[in-house]
């Protein structure tokens, strides 16, 4: 797979999944509580596991798009992927406690580190869509939209699904992205 489809294909499914995790979540807390192991808790949590695991995806795809003229960009781009993986790890880890109680107990993230892993994948993230700006590869707004919606999760988690659409909007320049000589940055 070339780059450029791994960052079309993560363009359009890590929000579609996102979206997908929020509304099955906000479904499954109708009734006042969010049931761990029910079918639309485990469902939503695979489809949240695979959406990170694409955005992880997307970042190393866009660094293999962007060509660098000097080290500190190419700097930049390099710790923007490697802050979006680490972010990308954070996340499945506690996913994967989410899914297997065993496992948060045996292994269990400090707090700490989640939020400094989530912080990391939403800096990178940003960072990287940045850098396509700059190389005439992506609209400015894009990196603006997705830093949006990566905040409003932490404001309430019911806002997923807005997230996820605000998301998907920031990504959109990217699921249309052909294969082409970028500007050197």
């Amino acid at each position: 797979m070339t780059s450029t489809s791994i960052v079309r294909t993560g363009a359009v499914l890590a929000p579609v999944l996102l979206f997908g995790y929020g509304a099955l979540r906000l479904i499954d807390g109708l009734d006042g509580r969010h049931d761990k192991g029910a079918w639309m808790w485990n469902a939503g949590h695979v489809m949240f596991f695979a959406a990170m695991a694409l955005l992880g995806a997307l970042a190393v795809g866009v660094r293999r798009m962007l060509p660098f003229r000097d080290f500190r960009n190419r700097l930049i781009g390099n710790l923007a992927v490697v802050g979006t993986l680490a972010g990308m790890v954070a996340f499945l880890w506690v996913i994967v406690g989410d899914l297997f109680p065993s496992f948060a107990d045996a292994a269990p993230l400090p707090v700490p580190l989640q939020i400094v892993g989530q912080a990391a994948l939403v800096i990178g993230l940003v960072t990287l869509l940045t850098q396509l700006v700059r190389a005439g590869r992506n609209p400015a707004w894009s990196p603006i939209a997705a830093l949006f919606a990566f905040l409003m999760i932490p404001v309430n988690l019911d806002l997923i699904p807005v997230a996820a659409v605000l998301l998907f909007v920031a990504l959109l320049p990217l699921a249309g992205m052909r294969r082409r000589t970028p500007v050197s940055v």
